[in-house]
């Protein structure tokens, strides 16, 4: 069984067969005023047999590094195979954001957010549903085709419209940097099958991981204990903007009676706390991706893949609490437990600077469910994140 036998010999023994080498691909992605360059680097691990492609990436958010780790376990892992074992390709790339990898307030790594414009790094990404104007057209002309010929016909399409927005990025009045960083990511992963991008929770967070409708069951081959289904999303972050082409065409193809689902699949994957690298999220990330490519038969090495069946959440289950008021949070449900309706979940202590005592405010649950995220800070605002729970689920 595929969780013995980590237990058993550990994930990095190796196996007895030469060693692949992978080719490794040094990118320039941004030069500084001073001259010097930041890079992004591409282990490419390539099968003696054509097969699909799968595309990882950790610390797109500066401050979430765990990925980083599980990408070295599976770098390491994937060096002690043969090509023969590997029906396809990975392409694995850590630190994909140096830029925001490099972003500090005083000792805290922060790189969540763009310094120059503000926005989120994730919610910057080209969606290709917002170009494709003739996507029901497309299906009615497809609708009778094989299921493999409609993919590869549509990926075409995505392509040549994803060709003028490099083309775009190259013209000599520049473009600005999020512009060009997007298009550049989003070039080493257009063709993928499957996509994996490795987060952390901004504060202290479980692990979990995000998936799309009609994608629940294959979520359970990460192994993780929760899945989050993206019941919600705007289409502008890494795994929304690569999969909502793919799952419109399914939407539109429906519509006409014909169900297909694509083999094309992305997932991201929050493991732990922000600014930590905790052993137990990387130990808890890396076999249950490399389950998952076992399962997917892009690996292929003598071990069965398991399955975990682990509670199904939509993410509008998930109810975020802000600080009533001003002060210093005194009390707080921890990390990982169950809450019930009414009980308190936290306390602050407020200073209200207009000749009254101090006071602690008691806020209580609103609902039943999981603490399953809280601030790194207990100093707050009012207005600013306290926790978030998961509400209860079957």
């Amino acid at each position: 069984r595929f969780l013995d036998f980590f237990a058993l010999v550990g994930p990095l023994s190796p196996f007895p067969f030469p060693n692949m080498i992978p080719i490794i691909e040094t990118i320039n992605l941004l030069q500084l005023a001073s001259g010097d360059w930041l890079t992004i680097q591409v282990y490419k691990f390539i099968g003696s047999q054509p097969g699909k492609k799968a595309y990882l990436q950790a610390n797109l958010h500066g401050s979430e590094i765990v990925g980083n780790g599980v990408i070295n376990h599976l770098i390491t892992f994937l060096s002690t195979l043969n090509d023969k074992n590997l029906q396809g390709e990975i392409w694995l790339v850590p630190v994909c954001n140096p830029l925001g990898t490099n972003q500090r307030h005083h000792n805290y790594a922060t790189g969540r957010y763009n310094s120059y414009n503000g926005q989120d790094w994730n919610r910057i990404f080209w969606d290709y549903e917002t170009y494709c104007d003739d996507l029901k057209e497309f299906a009615k002309q497809q609708s009778a085709l094989p299921p493999e010929q409609i993919k590869q016909t549509y990926l075409a399409k995505q392509k040549a419209a994803f060709a003028k927005e490099i083309a775009f990025c190259q013209n000599q009045s520049g473009v600005p940097y999020n512009r060009y960083y997007r298009t550049l990511l989003q070039s080493l992963s257009l063709d993928a099958d499957y996509v994996i991008d490795i987060h952390s929770s901004s504060n202290q967070g479980l692990n979990y991981i995000y998936c799309f409708q009609g994608r629940e069951r294959i979520a359970q081959y990460f192994l993780f204990p929760y899945v989050i289904i993206l019941d919600k999303y705007d289409g502008n972050a890494f795994d929304e903007a690569f999969i909502k082409p793919w799952l419109a065409l399914e939407k539109q193809l429906r519509a006409l009676g014909k169900n297909i689902r694509f083999d094309v699949e992305s997932w991201t994957l929050e493991l732990g706390s922000g600014m930590e690298r905790a052993e137990e999220s990387v130990d808890m990330g890396f076999p249950g991706i490399l389950n998952y490519l076992i399962y997917k038969k892009i690996i292929n090495i003598n071990l069965e893949p398991e399955v975990k069946k682990a509670p199904i959440i939509g993410r509008s289950q998930i109810k975020k609490y802000y600080a009533i008021a001003g002060g210093m949070i005194q009390k707080r449900g921890t990390l990982g437990s169950q809450i019930k309706l009414g009980e308190p979940i936290y306390k602050i202590l407020s200073f209200p600077k207009q000749g009254g005592k101090p006071e602690v405010i008691e806020v209580c649950a609103q609902e039943n469910g999981l603490i399953f995220d809280v601030s790194t800070n207990y100093s707050l605002n009012q207005g600013e994140y306290v926790l978030a729970i998961m509400r209860q689920y079957e």
